[in-house]
């Protein structure tokens, strides 16, 4: 288990959070998971959730970090659009790769390369069977849960996978941060201090690879 900055190209410039800034109506427009949080307005969610080759990038390192080889099987737990797998598959042909969302919208929209390989399904109840995967990941997925549900899709997490997992969790280490982090997010529901995320990992048996999504992580400032 180690934390690991996969790389995630975000953009370097600040991000001015202004307390109360996003409302409890975006929240609720943001929560119905559909067109207006992934290609709507920005202020309900991502405002245009399109692929744009960013997530090349960052998949020959994951490659090796995790010894993946086109002999290997994957699984993306909130897979979204399937920007993950499809870049996964280019660079690995013969991969095999599955999906998972808990929500309808982005499997309906997702990229033709992979739309076969997703479905439908909650993160806290994986539908594989024990050990079915060589490497498993939930990037800014399963936050969106309270902690029973977060606990679950973790034990899910290593329970269908063999041993090479990664996730990201939001999480604070000042009550400043936390509140910042509080202020920016829409679907943010579990977020924990660093501390206190360890011993969720304790409790549930998580073993993998782990990265925590803070205000400085985010670049997040109070303006």
């Amino acid at each position: 288990m180690e934390h690991v900055d996969i790389g995630y190209p975000h953009s370097n410039a600040k991000r001015i959070i202004r307390e109360g800034g996003r409302s409890i109506r975006n929240r609720m427009i943001a929560f119905r998971l559909d067109r207006e949080y992934y290609d709507g307005q920005r202020e309900n969610g991502y405002g245009g959730f399109q692929y744009d080759g960013r997530w090349a990038q960052i998949i020959p390192g994951m490659i090796t970090r995790y010894g993946l080889t086109p002999e290997s099987a994957i699984l993306d737990v909130g897979c979204k659009k399937g920007f993950f797998l499809h870049d996964f598959k280019a660079a690995l042909p013969g991969i095999r790769c599955a999906g998972v969302e808990n929500h309808p919208y982005p499997l309906e929209k997702a990229m033709a390369s992979v739309k076969a390989d997703l479905m439908l399904a909650p993160y806290e109840k994986l539908p594989f069977a024990d050990g079915a995967f060589d490497f498993v990941m939930a990037y800014a997925a399963i936050y969106m849960l309270n902690l029973r549900g977060v606990m679950d899709a973790l034990r899910e997490i290593e329970r269908v996978g063999k041993g090479k997992s990664y996730v990201t969790l939001g999480a604070y280490h000042t009550k400043e941060d936390r509140e910042l982090l509080l202020d920016w997010t829409l679907l943010g529901t579990t977020i924990l201090h660093v501390d206190d995320w360890l011993e969720v990992f304790e409790e549930t048996g998580y073993t993998g690879d782990y990265f925590f999504t803070t205000a400085a992580s985010l670049n997040l400032v109070r303006g």
